[in-house]
């Protein structure tokens, strides 16, 4: 990932639109800021997500509230508390998101 062209801005999350995603199970909302090539997003799981695809793509991701479950490919599950991230690169390791309560999450791909 390589920043360029991005001028210095704050944002105010409150006031960015929402847009749904259903999964499999649950909701996600996305409130989604793209800076160049770069996508932000602030990211809210209903309890009981679960995603209806295998992600191919690279994100950083810190979970900020819940608890987020990621399934990987290879079967490992990795469980992240406010306070963690994961990083993964583009084609690096398919994975899931799925949660038990309601979630919030700082993505960045």
């Amino acid at each position: 990932m390589k920043m360029s062209s991005i001028p210095f801005e704050t944002t105010d999350w409150s006031t960015v639109p929402r847009t749904d995603h259903p999964g499999e199970t649950g909701r996600a909302t996305w409130r989604t800021r793209q800076c160049g090539d770069i996508r932000v997003r602030f990211v809210e799981y209903s309890a009981g997500y679960l995603a209806d695809h295998w992600c191919q793509k690279g994100h950083i991701l810190l979970c900020l509230e819940g608890e987020l479950e990621t399934e990987l490919a290879d079967g490992r599950v990795v469980a992240l508390k406010p306070g963690m991230s994961y990083q993964v690169a583009d084609g690096a390791m398919a994975h899931r998101s799925r949660t038990k309560v309601p979630t919030k999450l700082f993505i960045v791909d």
